[in-house]
């Protein structure tokens, strides 16, 4: 039955009320979603369109400078009378090599050659004698003599010999002073050779040998990774192998030696080359380098850098990130992409790499545009002022639920309080108008309770009538100067018939002296008559009600007190309101029409007052009403 009374009038409201709402908010979220997703979905799109556009800048800007690049080495390599001072920008080293000669730019950026110096170094026919008399002969002083003369030829190559296989001699006969000023004029001998290797590395090596010095030994080893002189990689390894244990230590050749060796990788590759043009990535260890090269009338300018250093020349669109990538997947330079990414294939588009660029300040699908934020407050918004105005709705339908239910309340109770008189009366009066009263004790009984019904119907009619008007504010005060004690005199006037008769009372405690108001003796008359008729009611197994009045607090406070039933907390606040009855009330079957207290309210209010209730359970209540003092 619970259930079926949700379908009718008015509650079916609040149900098609929800209903509407649950269904206009679904709709809300659904389009919002559906909005949400296509406007990902175009986002995404014009993403994707602006990663391909990346791409094509990036993949352009890639060809033209490595195209670029190509036009210097190609300048360099058909003008053999131009002179290369320093690399490309750049490059890490650039090698310009001939039939006879490689030279690397700029100076000392390699740590060996891969091909021999062909510096000139003296025939080895030019020392026969000296060496005869040394090796086979063992006649040192004999080849000390022949190496000494041989050692001032205005020749620098064989001054140079000789004076390396003089200290040499000097050094076997024990003679460790005279070869180490031997070796030390050696060392100044600048761009010759002697035993393949270049005579200044030759005589200090030497001499760090003879000293021990560990301070020269580390000078050594510093030229050494410094580039100084052009050696084979059988020579680096081995001079650099001596420096560190004359040192007592091996220093780090850093990114040079890396470098190196991707020279020497590649060589061999470059110099099979058969075309005008050509280039290739080179790997030594992680480190990729790419090898670019020209070749033009029997020159050959060949340039190695870094891919990263291409990519950070290029003027990318900020945000975007490219990545260079080679046949088998390896990043060349930039960062590997993830997530959504536009790629050019190398074949496709003349690139030495497949071209990667990604963008990832503005991932599809995972941040909000401003436009989805905007729409989805929108709808935001709508769906708030939607539950709201379904909250205030359903919240009027419930209060008018509930007024309707009390109206309901009320008319049964108002219709029962006027049955139970105006049965009374119509059954006296019938029994009096068909002459059946017997005598004249008892038919004055009668009348003396046709009068108090009468009364009491009256008091009820004049209930509901003054409150219409009051809650139509058409009730007309008539404001006076009185005294409090008046009102309550007439109070006490009116209730003495029926405490005399049920043998109830009033106590009273006035004040000591007069308590004066302006206010409208009849309303407040009826307001206070409604608290005493109350108090009876509602402690109908105590004797007494207590009524005291005076000044408190700048005002006046009249307080009708009972020893009833009491009124639980949660109720007081709402047993002024009208058609509210408490449940103690009902489930003692205490007549009432609930409007009596409403109308109290009213009325104080109307006075500029106030009125509170003080009451537990058990223990009866204190209903106060608070007025202004005349002034």
């Amino acid at each position: 039955m619970r259930f079926r009374e949700w379908f009718r009038p008015p509650r079916h409201l609040l149900l098609i009320l929800l209903l509407l709402t649950v269904a206009s908010v679904s709709a809300l979220f659904w389009s919002g979603w559906k909005l949400t997703e296509q406007e990902s979905a175009v986002e995404a799109q014009q993403h994707r369109q602006r990663l391909e556009q990346a791409a094509d800048r990036i993949a352009a800007l890639l060809r033209a400078s490595l195209a670029e690049t190509g036009d210097r080495l190609a300048a360099i390599a058909g003008a053999p009378a131009q002179v290369a001072t320093k690399a490309e920008p750049g490059a890490a080293v650039l090698l310009v090599i001939t039939e006879k000669s490689l030279t690397a730019y700029p100076p000392g950026r390699l740590l060996y050659a891969p091909v021999a110096d062909p510096a000139a170094e003296a025939p080895a026919g030019a020392f026969a004698e000296g060496e005869s008399a040394e090796i086979l002969q063992k006649q040192f002083d004999r080849a000390a003599g022949i190496y000494a003369r041989l050692g001032g030829s205005r020749d620098r190559s064989i001054q140079a010999g000789a004076l390396m296989r003089l200290a040499r001699v000097q050094r076997q006969v024990g003679q460790t002073t005279l070869a180490a000023a031997t070796y030390t004029k050696l060392s100044r001998l600048e761009g010759v050779r002697v035993a393949g290797a270049p005579a200044e590395l030759v005589a200090r090596h030497a001499l760090c040998d003879l000293s021990r010095d560990t301070a020269a030994a580390a000078r050594l080893q510093k030229d050494l990774l410094a580039g100084r002189w052009a050696l084979t990689r059988g020579q680096f390894d081995f001079y650099r192998t001596e420096a560190a244990r004359l040192a007592g230590h091996d220093a780090d050749p850093g990114e040079a030696l890396v470098l190196t060796e991707a020279v020497a990788t590649a060589w061999n590759d470059v110099q099979r080359a058969t075309g005008a043009r050509g280039q290739m990535t080179v790997w030594t260890g992680d480190i990729p380098w790419f090898v670019i090269w020209r070749v033009a009338g029997g020159r050959r300018a060949v340039q190695f850098e870094r891919p990263e250093s291409i990519l950070q020349d290029l003027a990318v669109e900020p945000g975007t990130i490219p990545a260079l990538l080679d046949e088998q997947g390896r990043t060349v330079a930039g960062r590997r992409p993830a997530g959504s990414f536009a790629v050019r294939m190398a074949a496709e588009h003349q690139l030495p790499w497949s071209l990667a660029v990604t963008n990832p300040e503005r991932p599809p699908g995972r941040v909000l545009t401003a436009r989805q934020r905007y729409m989805l407050l929108g709808l935001g918004a709508v769906v708030v002022f939607l539950l709201a105005g379904t909250y205030f709705v359903a919240r009027a339908i419930r209060r008018e639920i509930a007024v309707s239910q009390l109206q309901s309340d009320f008319v049964a109770t108002v219709s029962h309080e006027f049955r139970s008189p105006l049965t009374v009366m119509r059954q006296l009066s019938e029994i009096l108008a068909l002459g059946r009263v017997t005598g004249d004790d008892r038919r004055q009984k009668y009348y003396d309770i046709l009068v108090g019904e009468t009364r009491r119907l009256q008091r009820l009619v004049e209930t509901v009538l003054n409150f219409g008007k009051m809650e139509e504010g058409a009730r007309q005060y008539r404001f006076e100067d009185l005294d409090a004690g008046e009102i309550v005199d007439a109070i006490v006037a009116e209730f003495e018939p029926d405490m005399a008769s049920s043998g109830r009372r009033i106590e009273l405690t006035p004040p000591p002296g007069a308590c004066p108001i302006h206010a409208d003796r009849e309303t407040l008359t009826l307001a206070l008559r409604n608290l005493v008729d109350n108090a009876f009611k509602y402690s109908p197994g105590e004797p007494a009600v207590f009524v005291e009045w005076g000044c408190e607090n700048g005002g006046v406070a009249i307080h009708v007190r009972d020893r009833g039933m009491g009124i639980p907390a949660a109720e007081q606040r709402t047993i002024f309101q009208k058609f509210v009855r408490g449940r103690a009330a009902i489930a003692a079957n205490v007549k009432g029409t609930g409007v009596g207290l409403a109308m109290v309210s009213h009325i104080v209010r109307a006075h500029g007052g106030k009125v509170r209730v003080v009451s537990a359970p058990g223990e009866g209540s204190t209903f106060t009403i608070v007025l202004p003092v005349k002034e």
